[in-house]
């Protein structure tokens, strides 16, 4: 067994997408989107999204439009949008596909059923959407949702993530 210093499947850098370097490079907070309920549920880890207050405020979200989560939430209209922080990260993976979770990403953690979809009971925070549009951009789809309700919990340092890996928190 060889042991790389650099990704061993990374391309070379002449092959590697510029835009998707750029917004790499962007960093994020990291959220869990969920929805659905026991007859159908899903979830899906997001950094590409903003909050965008007023009455009534909104979160604005890029999502893979082929995954679960997608489906689900135009199923519904709804669903919960987790802040997630440092302990979160293998939770983050899983949801994300990039990491193991023998029976579903679910049995990770503990969620509660709610109207707007499963909740994350250790989230330092979440709000509960409502699905209002949603059209192609790009690769993805850039949905936007009406704030139904917001919960904040313990105030902790965010999970981010920045050029492929989650930056440890300082304090």
């Amino acid at each position: 067994m060889t042991i790389h210093d650099t990704h061993p499947f990374l391309d070379p850098e002449s092959e590697r997408d510029p835009v998707r370097r750029f917004r790499g490079r962007l960093g994020g907070a990291v959220t869990l989107w969920t929805s659905g309920s026991d007859h159908g549920r899903a979830g899906l880890t997001v950094s590409s999204l903003m909050v965008a207050g007023g009455e009534p405020a909104r979160i604005l979200a890029l999502l893979d439009p082929d995954s679960d989560l997608t489906e689900t939430l135009q199923r519904t209209r709804r669903a919960v949008v987790h802040l997630l922080g440092w302990r979160h990260r293998d939770l983050a993976d899983a949801f994300a596909g990039v990491a193991p979770a023998p029976g579903g990403a679910f049995r990770l953690a503990d969620f509660e059923a709610g109207d707007w979809g499963p909740r994350l009971v250790d989230a330092a925070g979440w709000a509960a959407v409502s699905l209002e549009s949603e059209q192609a951009a790009g690769w993805s789809s850039l949905v936007s949702c009406v704030v139904d309700d917001v919960q904040l919990g313990e105030d902790m340092p965010p999970l981010v993530h920045r050029r492929g890996h989650y930056v440890r928190p300082t304090d």
